[in-house]
């Protein structure tokens, strides 16, 4: 919507916090000077502002002395005084200007949960402010690590509670400011860009790395074993699913990748896990992106690693998950440097006969009645008709076309992992948690009967878990719908300890 600049100064008198910005509709706001003090332990001084809102002059004036401020309210043409209590320790916030939170941010800086932050806004009334939980983040820019603290409040402003994030740095800046009854997320320049990521897991010797792709860069962590040692290492590289996936694969916030990758590093492998094209601090763009394309994406990924003296370039392991085992098996028919395969809850038939499955098995939970469940269906499959040839999308409604007629479904419904596996001469582990139901089980034993049939091929396992969903956590129905509320944020521990035990002894063989 627009931006404000804020400026925090000390001097011997105190501190100041100034701003001024512009803010398009809905708050429609132009701010010439904001402008907050206060003394070296954060009492309330002064609050002067000069802004338009709706084209409107606005100025207000606010003397705090004691107990007591002491407001002249421009506004319209007309003029009010007005006098009120405030507590001596208030902070002054202003509605609806940001840059006096820094003096909040500054507040919960060292507050505990439970704790009453007393707050003032300017020619209206005091109102408290209860502060909830805080959790420590981590969040890389294009230039910097940075360390913030996340704090939960709740605003009891008259007539409501409000409940807000606050996110402070390591000095008690303000960062972001959240308000979701209001959509509304106030958020630093530096952490607001693409470049910007949270770091859900990090390990002491991660390293950050650029990896060259096709025209530009794919941003990634390297994590290590903790005593890594001199000797070349057997190197695994992660492969996210569908959709905007940061090297985390951090799903309705489980970092999926994050823990895998932990995981492995302890058990002695170097992993690198990347920001997929477009996404988080990876350049390239996502409008026209093919399976191909993401494919190309790990070849360079592969190159990468290969030409690295701290990998065992024998030992190169790529584990894809969901999609990302898909793009793995368009990857390891052409790349002998690849010298295993991990496919986690991986298509085992054509794109187009899954996207039917997804389909049909929303129409089965929602109880449709037949006849619209056979016309949704067969709507689908004029669909994906239409995406494959370019042609018959007469009677497709415009908005489904929109979101249909793109490069990458096209390239996803003509997916055939018969094909592909047939080129595929890597030791292969298929993975499958067995409350799927995104990619059903049955994918995983049509995975093993086309791994079975290879001529001249490495050895297949397959290993079914139970009560694991796709995102290969434990959950009761599996469900897309269930995510959201699972108790358990973690991987699998079953998961975890078959691919980590398949892995080294696949790297124990390639020695």
């Amino acid at each position: 919507m627009g931006s404000e600049d804020i400026t925090v100064g000390r001097s011997a008198d105190g501190w100041t916090i100034s701003s001024a910005g512009r803010i398009g509709p809905p708050l429609d706001l132009v701010t010439r000077q904001v402008l907050v003090r206060y003394t070296a332990d954060w009492k309330p001084l002064e609050l002067r502002i000069d802004a338009s809102v709706r084209n409107q002059a606005v100025t207000i004036q606010t003397v705090v002395s004691g107990l007591t401020a002491n407001t002249t309210l421009t506004q319209g043409g007309q003029t009010v005084d007005r006098t009120d209590a405030v507590p001596a320790d208030a902070v002054l916030l202003p509605n609806p200007f940001f840059g006096p939170y820094e003096a909040l941010a500054q507040r919960l800086k060292t507050a505990r949960t439970g704790d009453v932050v007393h707050a003032y806004q300017a020619g209206d009334s005091s109102f408290q402010i209860e502060v909830g939980a805080s959790s420590d983040e981590t969040i890389q820019t294009a230039s910097t690590v940075v360390r913030a603290r996340r704090t939960a409040v709740k605003m009891l402003v008259p007539g409501t509670a409000l409940d807000v994030e606050v996110w402070g740095d390591e000095a008690g800046h303000l960062l972001r400011l959240s308000v979701p009854a209001q959509d509304l997320e106030v958020v630093r320049e530096d952490l607001a860009s693409v470049a910007a990521r949270r770091v859900t897991i990090s390990r002491p010797n991660d390293e950050q790395v650029r990896v060259p792709a096709n025209g530009f860069n794919l941003a990634g962590t390297i994590s290590r074993p903790p005593a890594a040692g001199s000797r070349p290492l057997p190197a695994v590289i992660l492969v996210a699913g569908s959709g905007p996936q940061d090297r985390d694969e951090t799903v309705v916030g489980i970092p999926i990748f994050g823990q895998l990758a932990s995981s492995l590093a302890d058990a002695g492998f170097l992993v690198l896990r990347y920001d997929k094209r477009g996404v988080g601090q990876s350049g390239g763009r996502v409008e026209s992106a093919t399976m191909a394309d993401y494919a190309e994406d790990l070849r360079a990924a592969v190159k990468f690693l290969s030409d690295r003296k701290d990998v065992n370039r024998r030992s190169l392991a790529v584990v894809g998950h969901s999609e990302g085992g898909s793009v793995a098996m368009l990857v390891a028919g052409r790349e002998k440097k690849v010298t295993a395969l991990v496919l986690v809850a991986t298509v085992g038939v054509t794109g187009a006969d899954l996207n039917i499955a997804q389909v049909t098995h929303a129409l089965d939970r929602a109880k449709r009645p037949e006849a619209e469940r056979q016309t949704t269906i067969e709507l689908q499959k004029k669909i994906q008709t239409a995406v494959l040839t370019g042609k018959g999308w007469e009677g497709v409604p415009e908005p489904l076309r929109r979101r249909a007629d793109i490069p990458w479904f096209k390239s996803f419904l003509a997916l055939d992992p018969a094909k592909l596996m047939s080129g595929i001469k890597q030791p292969l582990l298929v993975v499958q948690g067995l409350l799927d139901t995104q990619v059903d089980p049955s994918n995983a034993d049509r995975l093993e009967a086309l791994a079975k049939s290879r001529r001249k091929a490495g050895a297949v396992d397959v290993v079914r878990i139970p009560g694991v969903n796709h995102l290969l956590v434990p959950a009761v129905t599996g469900e897309a719908d269930e995510y959201a509320s699972l108790k358990d944020s973690e991987v699998s521990p079953a998961v975890i300890a078959v691919v980590t035990s398949w892995l080294q002894k696949t790297a124990a063989a390639a020695r």
